[in-house]
């Protein structure tokens, strides 16, 4: 099993749900980011996604935009933010996911990149704007090194593309809560619930849903039909008020104790 795989799975035995926390690498630093997602794992985080930084995120709003701008003015390359993972991976064994968007992956090279995420501990990738019809290549290079590429999946995504997309689910599904961009407005988790349910009935591996989750109560309301619960936004906002302030992990430790609270289902609903 992998890292993702063995982490619902013992999720599913404690009665939790994952809580799944996106940061952007390099943002405020690279170093600060690898002690932040120690710090996160250590509080309760289940998966990390880390963001490699891009010049044009065209799915996220300005709070995830304005930390990819920083940490491309800081020069953090898609080579810095493997490197991380190497660096973290001597710390932490918490399933880390890479998220980011297509260009810098290509220049990379997708053969190349896919045998260094292997090596440097990656263990799935999100690729925002790549439509699944156009992934052949990069799927094929990322299998033959076992690292997972998550699917998004939307409220407008049509009946039968969602379940095609979702039987040939790797590592989780990401269900995308809402139309728009990251941090756009508040969840309504009426709206989906019937669409998360019925994903995890035609999908091989978990649902996790995101975008426009930012509380306890938001995580608690969602973890109640789906396996896991993303949080972005949120917690970019507060690394991006404290900076390098010797606060930061402090108050970044706070939110996700809190967060993580919200995660562990009362005993009658444990079975969801």
């Amino acid at each position: 099993m992998s890292r993702i795989s063995e982490t619902f799975a013992s999720l599913r035995d404690k009665g939790e749900k994952a809580l799944v926390l996106f940061l952007t690498a390099g943002d405020p630093d690279l170093a600060v980011t690898e002690d932040l997602v120690v710090a996160l794992a250590e509080e309760g985080a289940d998966i990390i996604e880390l963001g490699f930084p891009f010049s044009d995120p065209m799915a996220d709003g300005p709070t995830i935009q304005a930390a990819s701008e920083r940490a491309l003015k800081r020069g953090t390359t898609l080579a810095d933010v493997l490197g991380l993972v190497g660096r973290i991976r001597q710390r932490t064994a918490v399933p880390i996911v890479l998220m980011g968007y297509y260009n810098p992956l290509f220049r990379y090279g997708l053969q190349r990149f896919a045998q260094d995420a292997r090596s440097a501990g990656v263990d799935g990738l999100l690729v925002v704007d790549l439509p699944p019809e156009e992934a052949a290549d990069l799927h094929f290079w990322l299998k033959r090194e076992q690292v997972d590429l998550v699917t998004l999946l939307a409220p407008t995504t049509p009946p039968q593309r969602m379940a095609e997309l979702a039987a040939k689910g790797e590592g989780f599904l990401y269900f995308v809560s809402m139309t728009g961009v990251t941090g756009s407005r508040e969840i309504d988790t009426g709206a989906i619930e019937k669409q998360v349910r019925e994903l995890r009935r035609l999908s091989p591996v978990p649902v996790a849903v995101g975008f426009g989750i930012v509380t306890t109560e938001d995580v608690a309301a969602v973890a109640g039909f789906a396996d896991g619960v993303v949080v972005g936004s949120a917690l970019v906002k507060i690394i991006a008020s404290h900076g390098s302030s010797p606060h930061l992990t402090r108050e970044v430790r706070r939110f996700v104790h809190g967060l993580k609270e919200g995660t562990r289902l009362p005993e009658g609903l444990r079975s969801q």
